[in-house]
């Protein structure tokens, strides 16, 4: 009975533990948001109940490059995932052969910051604990340590994974960070070649005057508009100006604003006059052209464009864009390398 209530609390105490450890070092990367509450989730996942001796813990399920990874550890992540991931429902099997391709490419990663001597120095990883305490509003390390440990962790464990995590960042950023480059003419032949999605969403002011059909016959009342006008055409290149003459000849419900569609964003008008639009420049009037409406004559007034400030945020977030493209293709091959040159043998 002793046993078997000692059993329990072990397994409820690795349960516990990870759930804290979860709440203390996840978000390494982000440092925004309040802490997460640590939260009793209950007992392990029943799946588990069969793995309460520690020599089954132990047992070694893969060796990568002849550095062990055991039951527990893979354990661990998975309660580490549930954990993190309460709403994911996923094949428990299917879970577990993620995370141990995960641990896998960690220990790789480990292995090559070993060969390439990154060294993490304790001032590091004390900064870190120091990201950590705040999210946590601890006020010393003490008062830090002290919810680590009611939670079954000791801080030595948590600035183990945090110095891995350290080791880890610093050897991507010199085997892929360190080589990925984005020139300018890469980025003068994205801008060239999404010039017309990257434009979406600025604005630009113009004027429209409509002359529909009236009358009929048809073919008649369509001809009477295109003669009226080619003839108010005529006027607006001749100096007329074009709000007096749209108070006066539209028919589009902004005649009596003179025709100001106001500002617009590039979308929110019918394409087909909205291309009539935006082929002029600032001040450009349009030849008289026909929809379904009418005919319409159009003037620009102002747009915005990719120019100044905006055109600089544009090739900064393009900079952005491809190196992270790259970055990702980088990082992809060099895992794939250092797996080839590696022995993996798993065990399970």
């Amino acid at each position: 009975m002793i046993r078997e209530v000692r059993s329990k609390r072990r397994r409820r105490g690795a349960w516990l533990a990870m759930t804290a450890l979860a709440a203390v070092i996840a978000g390494c990367a982000g440092k925004q948001g309040p802490p997460p509450p640590v939260v009793e989730t209950g007992p392990p996942p029943s799946s588990w109940s069969a793995l309460d001796d520690p020599d089954v813990m132990d047992r070694v399920i893969a060796v990568v490059n002849n550095d062990a990874i055991t039951l527990s550890e893979l354990q661990e992540n998975v309660l580490f995932h549930r954990s993190e991931n309460r709403g994911e429902r996923m094949d428990e099997a299917e879970l577990s052969k993620r995370l141990l391709d995960r641990l896998i490419e960690g220990r790789l990663q480990l292995q090559e910051a070993d060969r390439e001597r990154v060294v993490v120095e304790d001032a590091e990883v004390s900064e870190e604990l120091q990201e950590r305490m705040k999210k946590f509003n601890a006020r010393t390390l003490e008062e830090f340590e002290g919810m680590v440990r009611r939670q079954g962790l000791s801080l030595d464990v948590v600035r183990k994974k945090l110095r891995d995590q350290l080791m880890i960042s610093k050897v991507i950023r010199r085997k892929v960070s360190f080589r990925v480059s984005v020139t300018e003419g890469e980025i003068d032949r994205y801008l060239d070649e999404n010039r017309a999605k990257l434009e979406t969403g600025l604005t630009y002011h113009a004027r429209h005057i409509l002359i529909p059909p009236e009358g009929e016959p048809p073919l008649a009342a369509w001809d009477a508009a295109r003669a009226k006008a080619d003839g108010v055409h005529a006027r607006l290149l001749g100096g007329a100006d074009f709000a007096e003459v749209a108070r006066e000849v539209s028919k589009d419900g902004t005649a009596p604003d003179g025709g100001d569609l106001g500002p617009l964003k590039q979308g929110e008008l019918a394409e087909d006059i909205e291309g009539q639009i935006l082929k002029l420049t600032p001040g450009g009037l349009s030849a008289p052209f026909r929809t379904e409406l009418g005919y319409h004559i159009v003037k620009l007034e102002d747009r915005e464009t990719l120019s100044g400030e905006l055109l600089a945020r544009a090739r900064q977030q393009i900079r952005d864009i491809l190196f992270r493209e790259k970055y990702e293709a980088r990082l992809e091959a060099w895992l794939a390398e250092i797996k080839r040159r590696a022995i993996i043998e798993v065990r399970i």
